[in-house]
């Protein structure tokens, strides 16, 4: 029997969608699952949208048949649920934020995050704002592209809370160690952060196999060094450095706020990690088939269990590290969740400062990287974070701050 164009399109439809609801995370097909799922669970209304005109013209044409319209009605009723789903990010960010307000500082409040406009959902991946100037390239340490960096800045300048300066956010961007550059992730954050006065900034590092590790951290480091030295030259104040960064730039940026007090003597004020690797050195089959894969094209080829622990975030965990916001989602299927449930159960046990987590459900890997429905939620939440943590950690100590848990 031939299928019509209608049903073979929305019975592709219909397992795309059922993989975005229960991804396959076999080892095998993990990456395919990711890529069909992450844009189908981020795109689900537009494609409940499409799914419906394609429905509606080909009924009007009467190219429907009865199996191809059960489909689209499986799959509309999927993807709406998708859809639904994601407004819930801001129902577990509000829970996650208010246990840690009530840990730091009683007297405050979480507000709503800030709706988002359907103009914005329209437009998923017109991401720049007016209000920001982005100054490109400017080199951190000497060499190519890799050793740049850019910086987003109000194009109004401010002077943010008589401080001496913008407090500022360093992105570190992923790629698996190996691909990424820093135009390409962190968006959504830095313009909305740069646009409420922070001064940000986005950095590139050199990339594996050609450069082996530790050159990763090495570049890192290297450019918070830059930043602290430098950042007031373009209104920021380097006495208030916060680490971002997603997937291999969660690793680093984790890494780099737990050992920058020790390597340089900079202190980190905060860390918030999005869907990042801190164990390398684990005995779980995840840990060690990503061990596989860094022996391979990351570490050196003689690299032994010492040398994943030294780069584990895990491991430099002390009483003195920065406050964290953690953000994982439930169906990650590159980076599994328990990385980020053992990192933060560690870090309640020994770190002295605040320590929050947000597990989103139904989340993919990279799910922050276009403006989706969680993905705004999730920014709108993190900025709340990054503003009460600024109010509250400005002029202490690094370590010993808080009791939050």
């Amino acid at each position: 029997m031939r299928l019509r164009p209608h049903t073979l399109r929305q019975a592709a439809l219909a397992v795309l969608t059922a993989n975005a609801y229960r991804p396959l995370s076999r080892r095998e097909v993990s990456p395919p699952a990711f890529a069909a799922g992450w844009l189908v669970s981020e795109l689900a209304p537009h494609l409940l949208a499409l799914s419906a005109v394609d429905t509606a013209i080909s009924l009007e044409r009467r190219r429907v048949g009865p199996l191809g319209l059960a489909l689209a009605t499986g799959s509309a009723a999927g993807l709406g649920y998708l859809a639904w789903r994601a407004t819930g990010t801001d129902t577990t960010f509000r829970e996650v934020l208010e246990e840690t307000y009530a840990a730091v500082s009683p007297d405050d409040e979480t507000t709503a995050p800030e709706r988002t406009s359907l103009r914005s959902l329209a437009r998923p991946f017109a991401m720049a704002d007016p209000r920001v100037e982005v100054i490109r390239d400017v080199p951190y340490t000497k060499g190519g592209v890799k050793a740049r960096l850019d910086i987003y800045r109000p194009r109004e300048a401010t002077t943010e809370d008589g401080r001496g300066g913008a407090p500022v956010l360093i992105q570190i961007h992923g790629g698996a160690w190996t691909i990424g550059q820093k135009e390409q992730q962190g968006l959504l954050l830095m313009n909305r952060m740069a646009a409420r006065g922070w001064v940000c900034v986005s950095v590139n590092y050199r990339l594996a196999p050609k450069y082996r590790w530790p050159t990763q951290i090495g570049d890192v480091r290297n450019a918070i060094s830059w930043v602290h030295d430098h950042i007031g030259e373009y209104g920021g104040d380097a006495s208030h450095l916060v680490l971002t960064g997603g997937s291999a730039g969660g690793h680093l940026a984790a890494l780099a706020a737990l050992t920058s007090l020790e390597a340089s003597g900079i202190p980190i004020a905060g860390c918030v990690p999005f869907y990042g690797v801190y164990d390398m050195a684990g005995d779980d089959s995840y840990t060690r088939a990503l061990r596989k894969f860094l022996a391979k094209r990351v570490f050196a080829a003689d690299a032994t269990i010492e040398d994943f622990k030294e780069a584990s975030p895990i491991e430099h965990i002390t009483p003195d590290a920065p406050d964290f916001l953690v953000v994982h989602g439930a169906n990650d299927t590159l980076v599994s969740v328990r990385q980020a449930r053992a990192f933060v159960e560690r870090l309640r046990a020994v770190s002295k400062a605040s320590v929050t987590y947000a597990e989103l459900p139904g989340a993919q890997h990279a799910f922050e990287i276009f403006g989706s429905i969680r993905s705004h939620a999730t920014i709108s939440s993190v900025q709340q974070w990054l503003e009460w943590h600024r109010t509250h950690v400005g002029g202490a100590s690094a370590g010993g701050r808080h009791a939050a848990r």
